[in-house]
């Protein structure tokens, strides 16, 4: 399925088109303006940090909204799965007009922690404009993506675009720390949120100038495994050369989990190979910053190695760091895994396929286990739906550029959460990163230019939803 071309036949006049074209250029200054004072809020949603921050953001936000026409904000909460307390979320609400739909728009207020501040090249939480990019925590993971539905809101509203559209607006404080009250808080407010049409403004773009609808995200589960070889620690002098450390056959456990090209090894796993779009290789070592001479693993498109099929990466290792090493066998040694599955296999098959892997290793007799202690399902859109084909009009309207169905090698869990509570809604996943915008890293930026467009295209999907509603 390809994208609408910009120009294409849509029921929205062109005027209104036009209309919205300058709304959105005069509120340009002041969404900059206000992304500022949102990246300046240290939200960070982790356990043992001050809570205040992520309670002073919620705040935030609702005024934003109010400030865009709102009068139904609310700050919410639920409990965790834990027992505990979530943090507080925003949903803010217009009532559909009879026969009219509702669309919902999702953004996350909570941001990543900093991590060496050293490695920053401006303050973390200033946003700082250096040429064409806006640089801070939060400044596209997800403030922006926020502005951009405040925006949009605006622009709307300036030239009565979307009248009779029903808008709820659920904006999370605690996707980064993992969402651990976000099914308790669907099933709270469940009539609150539902919808006909659910927007999550958390992903990215093809690249700069180049706009794309996310169609599909691979799943994930994680896993963390214990070798152990001995019941204490001994001399390496004394018992070496019989007696192989924990590490050592660690090592040799986690080289199970890949073929010598670099494939994922795991019989169970999903493999497939669907994309049509190319990835070129040398783009990928550039927006990964691949070393010279590091050769990819695997085998097929690149697009697919990607997004369509699975991976696997050590992501933690209890070891002896080199400081404190001695000449002693370590007894035991304990990781973590973290797999990403290919669209269409359930979390729960992929978990058991680890789980069976590890339990038929045999490293000389050492005892192995490995329990699943994560599990988000994939997701995948039909680009058929009329949403779908709404949204690839309007990022092509918007950006002056054909839209691209791109996939994402990365998981959003809770989209599963979203599916289930609200099986009927089509879910369109969008946002305003692009492939230099080091989410989650040091030196996070937000391209000023596509953030504008990104407000169009917004906008002018609700237009089109609301017009093809009324038709």
């Amino acid at each position: 399925m390809t994208a609408s071309t910009p120009g294409a036949s849509t029921p929205v006049p062109q005027t209104i088109i036009e209309q919205l074209r300058s709304a959105v250029a005069s509120g340009h200054q002041r969404r900059l303006d206000e992304l500022t004072e949102l990246v300046a809020i240290p939200s960070i949603a982790w356990e043992g940090l001050d809570p205040a921050h992520v309670e002073n953001s919620a705040k935030a936000v609702a005024e934003l909204l109010r400030t865009a026409g709102l009068e139904d904000v609310q700050l919410l909460n639920a409990p965790t799965e834990e027992g505990g307390q979530g943090r507080t979320a925003v949903v803010a609400r217009r009532a559909a007009a009879p026969g009219m739909p509702t669309v919902l728009m999702y953004a996350h207020h909570d941001v990543q922690p900093i991590g060496d501040e050293a490695l920053w090249d401006t303050p973390p939480f200033v946003a700082t404009r250096v040429g064409d990019r806006l640089f801070g925590r939060g400044a596209a993971d997800d403030k922006a993506g926020i502005m951009v539905h405040v925006g949009a809101l605006r622009a709307i509203s300036e030239v009565a675009a979307a009248e009779g559209l029903g808008l709820t607006y659920f904006i999370e404080g605690e996707e980064e720390a993992g969402s651990p009250s976000f099914r308790n808080f669907l099933e709270k407010y469940q009539e609150l949120l539902r919808a006909d049409v659910i927007i999550v403004a958390d992903s990215g773009n093809w690249k700069i100038g180049v706009p794309a609808l996310t169609t599909s995200l691979r799943g994930m589960t994680a896993g963390e495994f214990e070798v152990r070889v001995l019941d204490h620690a001994v001399h390496s002098g004394m018992y070496g050369g019989p007696v192989l450390d924990a590490p050592t056959l660690a090592a040799r456990l986690v080289a199970t989990l890949h073929d010598a090209e670099g494939n994922v090894a795991v019989e169970g796993l999903l493999q497939r190979e669907v994309s049509e779009l190319d990835y070129p290789e040398d783009t990928l070592r550039a927006d990964a910053g691949i070393l010279d001479g590091v050769r990819l693993a695997g085998s097929g498109p690149v697009a697919d190695r990607l997004w369509n099929k699975p991976a696997i990466s050590l992501i933690g290792l209890d070891v002896t760091s080199v400081a404190l090493s001695s000449n002693t066998i370590a007894p035991v040694c304990r990781g973590k895994v973290s797999v990403r599955v290919a669209p269409g296999q359930s979390a729960a098959d992929a978990a058991r396929a680890m789980e069976e892997h590890f339990a038929k290793q045999d490293l000389f007799g050492a005892q192995i286990s490995y329990r699943t202690v994560e599990a988000g399902s994939s997701f995948s859109t039909d680009l058929s739906g009329t949403a779908a084909q709404a949204e690839l009009w309007a990022l092509s309207e918007a950006f002056g550029e054909h839209a691209v169905p791109m996939g994402i090698g990365g998981s959003i869990p809770f989209i599963a959460d979203l599916k289930d509570l609200f099986p009927e809604a089509q879910i369109l996943i969008t946002g305003v990163e692009d492939p230099d915008s080091r989410a989650h890293s040091a030196n996070e930026s937000l391209h000023i230019g596509d953030f504008d467009k990104a407000v169009l295209a917004e906008a002018l999907l609700l237009a089109r939803l609301a017009a093809e509603a009324r038709a």
